[in-house]
């Protein structure tokens, strides 16, 4: 059970509050502020810790011209940002790289055969804070916000996967699915690892390596790791995928989640020593310790973001909250702080 469920508190006149709550996805603490993202549009919302440990004081910063979004039109498709993180006075933040196929509506025949390639969603990227808001280049001009380039299907993540034969045969298949879905993000340096939802191969669930570069004006692309752009780790997650990152010292921490439309089970791993290992991996059970069982609801409080708060408790926030999380025509909703120890 949570230790303590903090209430956060979103300011109406900045978007419509239903679509800010039910759909985060993503979340980190950095001094006072809790950012949070959501997987639609292309906003970032930032709250700020309240003397009695809850969350308001809500400002909203729009990511599509820091970052230069190639979907940049009166409406522009979403980023569905799914991990963000910090790192060395930036804010990181990473899209699904996902298909989307069209959710069964008025002709669920016709809704059901149609599947979206939105190039905002192959953003992995980061902004630099200015007077803790989101910047397109620091005062100091150190620091400039970039992402990966984007190409004709996709970035240089997922062009770099298209030979790949584990993964490559995914990428033309929508997210829920069992296609690529990345959810999660861990940021050290140069080095940066994404989770993936989707797929989970014969149960097992992956999570990639990347090294990046910095070229002219922010501009990030992908270093060599060996003769190749990313390592690929493959863990048993008892058929578990990937909902969510967070380095803990040289450990790495594991949201694990259905990879399908399912309300659990949602579990925390931790897979020791993760940082220190510099070749592709397969992690059996073994080697991978169970921290958490994070509580679900029918069809409500899916688990999607997860950060460390302080040393040794981490914060969870929910996709689809249940009334009682956050009650309707209220302006708030709750997440769940856990104890690792616990």
């Amino acid at each position: 059970m949570p230790v303590t469920m903090p209430t956060l508190t979103f300011d109406s006149t900045l978007g419509k509050v239903d679509d800010i709550r039910n759909n985060l996805s993503a979340i980190v603490s950095e001094g006072p502020h809790l950012w949070l993202g959501g997987d639609e549009g292309t906003m970032i919302e930032r709250l700020t810790r309240d003397a009695a440990g809850d969350f308001g004081t809500h400002a909203r910063f729009d990511l599509a011209g820091l970052l230069a979004l190639p979907d940049q039109g009166p409406k522009p498709s979403e980023i569905d940002l799914e991990g963000l993180d910090f790192d060395s006075g930036y804010l990181w933040l990473t899209g699904s790289h996902c298909l989307k196929r069209k959710r069964p509506k008025d002709d669920p025949l016709k809704d059901l055969a149609k599947v979206e390639r939105q190039l905002n969603r192959f953003t992995l990227g980061r902004v630099p804070l200015e007077g803790d808001e989101p910047a397109a280049k620091s005062a100091d001009g150190r620091l400039a916000a970039g992402r990966l380039a984007t190409t004709g299907k996709g970035n240089e993540l997922t062009d770099a996967l298209v030979d790949d034969a584990a993964l490559g045969p995914f990428l033309t298949i929508p997210s829920k699915d069992n296609g690529l879905d990345i959810e999660g993000l861990a940021v050290t340096g140069n080095r940066v690892f994404v989770g993936c939802r989707g797929p989970v191969l014969r149960g097992i669930a992956i999570v990639l390596e990347l090294e990046i570069r910095e070229g002219a004006a922010g501009a990030l692309s992908l270093a060599s790791l060996g003769g190749k752009k990313l390592r690929r780790h493959f863990l048993d997650l008892g058929g578990l995928g990937v909902r969510d990152l967070v380095i803990d010292g040289t450990d790495l921490l594991i949201l694990a989640g259905p990879t399908m439309v399912l309300d659990g089970p949602v579990l925390v791993y931790r897979w020791p020593k993760a940082l220190e290992r510099s070749e592709e991996s397969f992690v059996a059970p073994k080697d991978l310790a169970r921290v958490l069982a994070v509580p679900f609801g029918d069809k409500v409080d899916h688990a999607e973001g997860f950060a460390l708060v302080g040393s040794r408790r981490v914060m969870i926030c929910y996709d689809s909250p249940g009334e009682a999380r956050a009650p309707k025509g209220a302006v708030t909703t709750e997440v769940d702080e856990f104890d690792l120890d616990g």
